[in-house]
């Protein structure tokens, strides 16, 4: 099987070194950039990088705007790394479609586990699971969610929120589970994440995003109104 891609992209080439050596001992094909421009030009040059790394503070071009360009042509995930630990920070990325967020230091053990986890939903679906509800339909082997039989624009946890509401239908789930089941185990997230993807998601499903009703004072739940 062919070795996965990941684009690492940081300024510290220290920092790139450590990230580097823990995702080759996992098996991973791993490609530097020491700022953005580099970052994007590779990202154009090379056409299969399953995920990116991309630090915030760079010179040339920032994570920010890496992220923004990158996000007009492909919804490849991205996780990002920041030395700051600011909650607006944090609910920037995600608003710019940024998949996972870490604060330095980290344990690279946990971010290989992120990027794994990432790559397993992506690249090992049962490739006979698909999804209908209410119009919605969710392919999880091509990673594909249309609505009457229109594709849907949607981020990588756009999706996945999709995914996991459609799976658990007329249940009612608190943020702290979506958090622990959507943005993995180890995500110590705020709140404010979930209603800011719910926001997003309901706007994109149109008249149907009145399927995500919201729970006061506990979370979400996803239910087709019966008609």
């Amino acid at each position: 099987m062919e070795k996965l891609k990941v684009l690492v992209v940081d300024d510290e080439s220290r920092m790139r070194k450590l990230v580097k050596d823990f995702l080759v001992k996992n098996n991973f094909d791993v490609l530097e950039a020491g700022d953005g421009e580099e970052a994007l030009n590779l990202f154009y040059e090379i056409k299969d990088i399953a995920l990116i790394i991309l630090d915030v503070m760079m010179p040339k071009m920032d994570g920010w705007q890496v992220c923004r360009e990158v996000r007009q042509y492909s919804n490849v995930p991205i996780i990002m790394l920041t030395a700051k630990g600011d909650e607006r920070d944090e609910l920037l990325g995600f608003d710019l479609g940024v998949d996972e967020y870490i604060s330095k230091p980290f344990s690279p053990k946990i971010l290989v586990a992120r990027v794994e986890a990432i790559l397993r939903r992506t690249n090992q679906m049962d490739p006979d699971s698909v999804l209908e509800a209410g119009g919605i339909a969710i392919d999880k082997a091509a990673h594909m969610a249309t609505i009457d039989g229109q594709p849907m624009e949607l981020s990588f946890k756009e999706f996945e929120l999709l995914t996991y509401f459609m799976e658990n239908q007329g249940i009612a789930l608190s943020r702290e589970k979506i958090l622990n089941n959507v943005w993995n185990y180890d995500y110590f997230g705020d709140a404010r994440t979930i209603d800011t993807h719910v926001k997003k998601l309901r706007s994109k499903m149109g008249g149907k995003g009145d399927y995500i009703k919201t729970i006061w004072g506990m979370g979400y739940k996803f239910e087709v109104d019966p008609s």
